[in-house]
């Protein structure tokens, strides 16, 4: 019975992924009592013992009974008042799970275990940089290592800590360490750590508030759901502090929003952590005030001893003295160049990388440098070669041109829905789409292939892309185009929002239609000429502008009719995010386009028939104007995707004209991926970045 205990035990704790520690602290009971359950040298636990593991490993209530059973024991029967559901509780237990499995895959990603850490170290930053403790409250002890950044952080009274290091120093790695060692003792009622990148906040566009919950539906679409108070739940668990923010990289910020962002911080009043850069912030501070109720930490240099514990561990290497590591070891206890470059976290990783992890690579090269910025740029420009060996000609043009691409546009998020932006493209791509679709359909469906059908497409191509291309330069100035948050489900419920879809359906489809009726008379008449430009040509654009815009006005009233949010099997990666998207987009356009060919096919039915009875001479079949259903169904439907929705700028751009121009690879998701297992890229929610800045500002100078 009570081997059958520690076998159940000991499977759920690692499904868990808790050590015998961590669950014993989760469960508030001692580590020999949970090492004696699990090896069978206990073997007749207590009631509340079995009770407090049982809750620590949230087993469902089947479990709990088999638990329970294997000890020996029942469980007794608590009659309680049932439960009302609570939205915000479900949303923070599924957000806490996405989180935790996300940072521990990418722990495990940067090798940050391997073959153990990096040791990272803080003191107390100057008083000058801190508020009062009277403001912060709890201890004034500060100083301390990676393995006690929580302990560090709860001795803080106001939950608001600041770390500063120098670029390299290891920030990035403690955020990581800090989120997951949180949530492995969080409590049920504890907040979340959720990590942000701060460099794609802009304090002066949007509050810090609203940009969480941003992120947040970005990262794990299923919190765009409506919360209890009428927001979405990313915004209403922003709102109850239910998530903490753990803000990375204050100085990524943009250039002169530094001091703006810190007025902003101060306008709050969430507990947080943040991360900068030490002279970013330092000005920030000197320029307004410090983080108002914060502590701050400054993260030490390595020692001497931490390397030569770490890089010997890192290969079997051997040179003349040993391990191939000694001489440069001996220089660097001598001082000099190289004990200045080696002693933050990212240089040591990049040495370590280029020459314990790559055969035929000794790291006596580096005795052969003489100054710590030729030292720099030997390591961040060897880690490319070193990665991808003898396709390095070959993917470097690729990443130089990723690099410029994010230093452009100011940002550190390689977001697979930013590679677009010309107008001039979208409008190209759209109207050859639109025109190839409109003379295979039109081929099809009425049978021929001449003069009159080429010059038709060819026009409606011209027209389509142009009209899609000012409407994408209007609606990108306005505002970004975003990935999709929605999904279509079968039913949904009307109100305002089906409306002013629709009158905005009612107002495009006019202005397409209309034109769709001046390219057809006109083509007809090109062909034609007998046919004369006369009162047809208006007929022809009053009669496609209401058809078309009140078959457009009915397809968005049915979609946003049927929108609901992304579940949350969509979150987790860009990868996820992306795949999503796709599926969004054509389930939208599977639903836009037959409906608008009925329509469209019945509507120009009715319309023919009352321009009989009104005695115009009307041409008009079913195949026609079924023909004329498809055509505008599916040459809108591409249209409206690639011009206007996040995937289909991404098939443009990402799938077509950067791969055809050379500035990227045809299999860019592949490349990326790929880059990302080699420890080139980072993931960060759903979107890549560089796994150091510095790394994307070499490559930015370097191309």
């Amino acid at each position: 019975m009570g081997s059958q205990f520690g076998l159940l035990l000991r499977q759920w704790r690692q499904r868990a992924g808790l050590s015998q520690e961590a669950l014993a602290t989760r469960a508030a009971v001692g580590i020999r009592t949970v090492r004696g359950l699990e090896t069978g040298e206990r073997t007749d636990p207590r009631m509340g013992t079995v009770r407090a593991l049982a809750d620590a490993l949230e087993l469902t209530g089947a479990e709990r009974v088999e638990l329970f059973s294997a000890a020996g024991r029942d469980e007794p029967v608590v009659v309680a008042e049932p439960v009302r559901f609570d939205p915000l509780h479900e949303a923070v237990e599924t957000l806490k799970v996405a989180v935790e499995g996300r940072w521990r895959r990418e722990e495990e990603q940067r090798q940050i275990h391997d073959p153990v850490p990096l040791p990272v170290r803080w003191d107390a930053a100057p008083a000058t940089w801190m508020d009062s403790w009277l403001n912060i409250g709890g201890e004034a002890r500060l100083g301390g290592s990676l393995d006690q950044v929580v302990e560090v952080y709860r001795r803080v009274g106001s939950r608001r800590l600041v770390v500063l290091g120098r670029a390299g120093s290891g920030k990035t790695v403690l955020t990581t360490r800090f989120a997951l060692d949180l949530l492995g003792t969080r409590s049920p009622a504890d907040a979340v750590p959720v990590i942000f990148g701060l460099g794609a906040w802009h304090p002066g566009r949007v509050g810090l508030r609203d940009w969480l919950a941003d992120q947040l539906t970005r990262d794990h679409p299923f919190l765009a759901a409506p919360g209890p108070s009428g927001g979405t739940l990313a915004a209403a668990l922003v709102d109850s502090q239910r998530v903490l923010p753990v803000l990375d990289g204050f100085d990524e910020i943009a250039s002169g929003l530094h001091r703006l962002a810190l007025n902003a911080l101060n306008t709050t009043t969430l507990p947080l952590l943040l991360t900068s850069r030490v002279d970013e912030y330092r000005d920030a501070v000197e320029g307004t005030d410090v983080l108002t109720s914060a502590a701050a930490v400054v993260l030490a240099d390595l020692a001497v001893d931490d390397l030569a514990d770490y890089l010997p561990r890192t290969t079997r290497k051997t040179g003349p003295g040993g391990n191939v590591w000694k001489p440069v070891l001996d220089e660097v206890r001598c001082g000099g160049p190289l004990a200045e470059v080696l002693t933050t976290p990212l240089m040591v990783a990049l040495a370590r990388r280029i020459y314990s992890d790559t055969p035929d690579h000794d790291p006596a090269v580096l005795l052969t440098l003489h100054e710590p910025d030729e030292i720099e740029r030997h390591l961040l420009g060897s880690f490319i070669p070193a990665v991808y060996g003898s396709d390095t000609e070959r993917v470097q043009p690729w990443l130089g041109y990723l690099a410029d691409h994010l230093t452009r546009l100011g940002t550190h998020d390689i977001a697979w829905w930013r590679f677009g932006g010309s107008s001039v493209v979208t409008g190209l791509g759209v109207g050859l789409a639109v025109g190839v679709a409109d003379l295979v359909l039109e081929t099809a469906l009425e049978g021929f292939l001449g003069a009159r059908g080429l010059l038709f497409a060819v026009m409606i191509g011209l027209v389509t892309g142009l009209l899609f291309g000012v409407a994408h330069w209007y609606v990108a100035r306005r505002t970004p185009i975003e990935p999709v948050r929605t999904r279509l489900r079968l039913r949904g419920r009307a109100g305002r929002r089906v409306w002013s879809r629709g009158l905005l359906g009612l107002a495009f489809g006019g202005a397409i239609g209309a034109a769709y009726g001046l390219v057809r008379a006109m083509a007809f008449w090109l062909v034609v000429p007998e046919f004369g430009m006369t009162a047809g040509v208006l007929v022809d654009v009053g009669v496609f502008g209401l058809v078309f815009g009140f078959g457009a006005g009915l397809v968005f009233a049915v979609v946003a009719a049927m929108e609901a949010p992304l579940d949350v099997r969509s979150a987790g990666s860009p990868d996820g995010l992306l795949t999503a998207n796709r599926s969004a987009v054509l389930g939208l356009v599977a639903v836009m386009a037959p409906v608008f060919a009925v329509f469209v096919a019945g509507a120009t039915g009715v319309v023919a028939s009352g321009l009989t009875v009104l005695r115009f001479e009307v041409v008009w079949s079913p195949t026609t104007a079924l023909a004329l259903g498809l055509v505008g169904g599916v040459g809108g439907g591409l249209a409206y995707v690639l011009s206007l929705t996040a995937w289909g700028q991404w098939v443009v751009f990402a799938r077509v004209w950067l791969p055809l121009t050379g500035n990227l690879p045809w299999g860019l998701p592949a490349f990326l991926d790929d880059a990302y297992r080699r420890g080139v890229l980072r993931r960060a929610g759903a979107v890549y970045q560089f796994r150091h800045a510095r790394l994307q500002d070499h490559l930015t100078r370097s191309r």
